[in-house]
């Protein structure tokens, strides 16, 4: 069996990069109501056949795709990624000349949640992103309603920067998102 690919660790929580064996944690975790209600929407679960595409199909080459690791237990997901020209313009970094990287997470596993590993997630992946990738600003577009992700990502640095009405299409309407930033 070859060995997972860590891309990095602290303490207790690391990331690996995203193998073809992890379709069926992807499953369960994108089947989960709970789960749905802030990721992809409860309208649409994911089988298999959706995981293989959306996950393991076109990859951008400079985009990372990992497993969130808790006590070497999969709990979630996370993929970061230098932010592309029609991002730039949408969100307006135009006039901008640092590397602006963008991140999405979600922890599958519900009893994970409410134990500070989020908070923690971040700032760790933020580190990383500006001692490794070179990232001088780190940029997300939560929902505005998911106000406990907002919480997290406020107590890692994140800074609410713009409301992008119309945004993302969630559970049957396009809602509201916030973009936020971290400035390195």
């Amino acid at each position: 069996m070859v060995q997972a690919v860590v891309l990095f660790q602290e303490q207790e929580l690391s990331i690996r990069q995203l193998e073809r064996g992890d379709v069926d944690l992807l499953v369960k975790w994108l089947s989960n109501p709970a789960v749905l209600m802030y990721y992809e929407g409860r309208d649409r679960p994911h089988n298999t056949e959706m995981v293989v595409e959306s996950f393991f199909g076109d990859q951008v080459s400079e985009e990372a795709r990992c497993i969130i690791q808790y006590e070497s237990k999969d709990i979630g997901y996370i993929q970061f990624y230098p932010i592309d020209e029609e991002e730039i313009q949408k969100y307006g970094y135009e006039s901008y000349h640092g590397q602006v990287y963008g991140m999405d997470q979600f922890i599958g596993e519900t009893d994970y949640w409410n134990r500070g590993i989020g908070t923690r997630l971040v700032r760790a992946t933020v580190a990383y992103l500006i001692a490794h990738k070179g990232a001088t600003k780190i940029v997300m577009d939560p929902q505005v309603r998911n106000e406990r992700a907002l919480r997290v990502y406020e107590k890692a640095g994140f800074s609410k920067k713009k409301r992008l009405e119309k945004h993302e299409w969630h559970e049957g309407e396009m809602g509201d998102c916030w973009l936020i930033e971290y400035d390195a």
